[in-house]
């Protein structure tokens, strides 16, 4: 054998795992089935912008451990996420905060937008919710469900809020003051040169292989290597021969604009159910309008969103962890489990909405317990 490691994949996990393998004084090959590393959190150079090729990736933590990590590797700007409500022309704060309560009721105080808040919530008549849409309401009242939450909910996930279990929710952020910092984390921002610059510094000096579907080439690249680390679909790996898992998938259409600024921030929310996407993306405002020179980009790069259900040959991008989907996982982890040379990893590996720290520290804890 060639090599003690074959990782499959080159998003954030394979690639942190090569990297700590590396330093280690392990051999590794990594593979990726795409055309470029970095999984989907892959950024490309379009027009001066850099472009989230896969949807918006903010790195948030309050993990010390995890963001010393990445910001030994890369540097990482002072990116704030503070994303809009668009519903029909009405803007609004996301987090819901101070902001958002006084253009929803024009309260201007705490105590007020608590009132109201508990006002809506005893109408409902909710104690203990028991789905998405009765979380909501415990959090923040009919109004505003039904504003901002609802809509966009429902065309996220393809389910009526009804339909939906309540943890989705429970971290939605909710303020009685007037911070417009969406994530409550020590530490935020963007690797400066964009995220496929990060990715590189991982993989730098290491052997990576594109354009190479595993599962196609299995038994070839099984023998070149001792042990596995697989961060595809664990579904997958096993030929869905228990089942498929359901994932939502995002559509995405990117345009270049002749003018500097579309919408004055990089993220923008649509959540009435009539308008077709889920969010806008600005690209350029991740960086604050500016090349890595510190000069103006004259250009900027939009990117609308639609969510869609995943189905075979489709990229799966959030997996649906409801009840049944838990169960048919536990099945395949069971199977993992049996599998002596493959570690299974990661987002699709696990079967987990994992942010991005979590996905490091995940990582960082194979290398502990493998290395």
């Amino acid at each position: 054998m060639k090599y003690d490691y074959l990782v499959v994949g080159s998003g954030l996990y394979g690639a942190v795992f090569a990297r700590q393998a590396v330093q280690a004084g392990k051999t590794v090959l990594v593979i990726d089935k795409r055309s470029h590393i970095g999984g989907n959190i892959y950024t490309e150079k379009v027009a001066g912008v850099n472009v989230h090729k896969y949807g918006a990736h903010i790195f948030h933590t309050n993990n010390k451990k995890v963001w010393d990590y990445v910001t030994s590797v890369a540097d990482f700007n002072r990116y704030t996420n503070s994303p809009v409500a668009n519903y029909h022309g009405e803007l609004y704060s996301l987090p819901f905060n101070m902001y958002t309560f006084n253009r929803m009721w024009g309260v201007t105080t705490p105590e007020e937008a608590a009132a109201k808040i508990e006002e809506q919530r005893r109408a409902a008549g909710i104690t203990e919710p028991q789905n998405l849409e009765e979380q909501a309401i415990s959090l923040v009242g009919t109004d505003i469900y039904e504003k901002l939450v609802k809509g966009y909910t429902e065309k996220q996930w393809g389910r009526d809020c009804k339909d939906l279990p309540s943890f989705i929710i429970r971290r939605l952020p909710v303020r009685l003051t007037f911070d417009n910092n969406y994530f409550n984390a020590l530490y935020q921002g963007i690797p400066i040169g964009g995220y496929t610059k990060l990715i590189e510094r991982l993989l730098e000096g290491i052997e990576v292989r594109l354009n190479t579907d595993y599962l196609e080439q299995k038994e070839t690249l099984d023998a070149l290597a001792g042990r596995v680390i697989h961060t595809g679909p664990i579904d997958a790996y096993f030929g869905y021969r228990l089942g498929y898992l359901e994932y939502r998938s995002v559509r995405f259409e990117t345009e270049i604009l002749d003018m500097e600024n579309f919408q004055g921030n990089a993220v923008i929310n649509y959540t009435d159910r009539e308008t077709p996407w889920t969010r806008i993306i600005e690209h350029k405002w991740f960086e604050f309008g500016k090349n890595e020179e510190g000069e103006p980009i004259p250009q900027t790069v939009i990117s609308r969103e639609y969510s869609s259900e995943w189905k075979p040959g489709d990229e799966p991008y959030y997996p649906v962890n409801d009840e049944k989907n838990a169960a048919l996982y536990a099945e395949y982890k069971a199977l993992a489990d049996r599998e002596e040379r493959v570690v299974f990893g990661g987002r699709l590996g696990e079967y987990k909405y994992y942010d991005m720290d979590a996905v490091i520290a995940s990582a960082l804890d194979l290398c502990e317990r493998e290395l």
